[in-house]
């Protein structure tokens, strides 16, 4: 499948927007079609306008664009951004402003968590009403408007999170944490995914503890990043599964001390001989598919927890044995993502004091240009690690 980039420039009354749209081939916007970003500031209850600089190339984008995953079209995509702030809404809290000035170096969490709704009340912000109900839903933040669109006619352009693959981008302030001069904007903008999703996995869904043994079925951006904080977290056997060789190699970088092709080898037998025939405490599944879902439930041990954290298209079904599921009080846990306002900060941290390897993470950087070229190698498995677009 070959995706396109259409760039555009368009000018509105107070910046100009380089944006990447991206939707199915027959739903394309034409050439001469530009895009406005349009703040509307004064409706926005705590909204932030960002200049983007860098911004990650997900599965999750791609099967957005692939027509896998049911959005609003046309759309912008990217979610997993670095930037600085340029606006704050008129009606933001002072202590957030006195955090967050203009010129801020910032780094956002896919998961835009409203702040206010009975999940957020309760830091439950990876269920956040309002995430789901707007942006999930309808492709817009929650006053119910997207902050896109096109400059001829004014047709609406819907974000996917905060539409982060272009030059601004508003996000809701709460999703939003401090990123020091110590690191890099290219490199941690996969901390408002990739990382963001793992710690959620390990963290809240798996809750690992020193000592676990873990298996990661799916060893690219999202799954390597897992092998880190497991890592990280103290876990003993770290288990990495995929069916290229070369992800494999390099799981054993960010902290796997066994490797499995399961093109080669029967995924779920090695990992029960590499834990003397028990199975693991936590299989986390970073995939997707029907077929790694089965491996990921049949790898545990007795009282075990399997963490499903792929997405995948819409209406797939993974099946499991529902004996066994009851008799050996298996877990199945599905985890979306981080909690921003607690994690995204702690992972930061990770990062600036090298517990966690964003340099090596990155495997590769795209111009902005290159968009269409970046989503064509992620979908023909070329990426190992994950890729990262530059904006600025």
């Amino acid at each position: 499948m070959s995706f396109i980039s259409m760039i555009r420039r368009g000018i509105s009354n107070t910046k100009s927007l380089r944006s990447t749209s991206w939707c199915l081939a027959n739903r394309f916007l034409t050439p001469d079609n530009t895009i406005s970003n349009v703040n509307n500031m004064d409706k926005a209850i705590e909204n932030t306008s960002v200049g983007v600089n860098a911004c990650g190339v997900c599965h999750s984008d791609l099967h957005v664009m692939k027509g896998e995953l049911p959005f609003s079209s046309p759309c912008v995509v990217g979610h997993e951004i670095t930037g600085e702030v340029v606006e704050l809404g008129p009606l933001t809290d002072h202590k957030l402003i006195e955090r967050y000035p203009i010129g801020s170096r910032v780094v956002g969490a896919f998961i835009m968590p409203c702040g206010n709704c009975s999940y957020c009340s309760k830091g439950h912000d990876d269920l956040c009403e309002d995430f789901f109900a707007y942006n999930r839903a309808k492709g817009t933040l929650y006053d119910g408007e997207t902050r896109l669109f096109l400059r001829d006619g004014g047709k609406p352009v819907f974000m996917y999170s905060m539409g982060g693959l272009a030059e601004y981008c508003v996000v809701p302030v709460h999703a939003l944490t401090n990123l020091p001069e110590s690191l890099p904007y290219t490199e941690s903008a996969i901390l408002g995914c990739a990382v963001f999703t793992a710690y959620g996995a390990m963290a809240h869904a798996a809750e690992v503890r020193p000592g676990d043994s873990v298996a990661v079925i799916g060893v690219g951006g999202v799954g390597s990043s897992c092998l880190q904080i497991a890592r990280a977290f103290g876990a003993s056997d770290i288990i990495a599964v995929d069916v290229q060789d070369d992800k494999l190699q390099k799981a054993k970088l960010f902290g796997a001390t066994h490797t499995i092709n399961a093109k080669q080898e029967d995924a779920i037998e090695k990992i029960r001989e590499i834990t003397g025939g028990a199975g693991v405490d936590v299989a986390v599944e970073a995939l997707g598919k029907p077929q790694t879902f089965f491996q990921c439930f049949n790898s545990v041990r007795d009282g075990g927890k399997a963490v499903m954290i792929g997405l995948t298209q819409s209406g797939a079904i993974g099946e499991v044995d529902i004996n066994r599921l009851v008799r050996r009080k298996i877990q199945v846990i599905g985890s979306y993502g981080g909690r921003a306002r607690q994690d995204l900060p702690k992972l930061v941290r990770l990062a600036e004091t090298g517990i966690f390897n964003l340099s090596d993470a990155v495997s590769r950087k795209y111009k902005f240009e290159e968009a269409g070229q970046a989503f064509q190698d992620l979908n023909e498995g070329k990426i190992v690690g994950r890729a990262v677009i530059e904006i600025m």
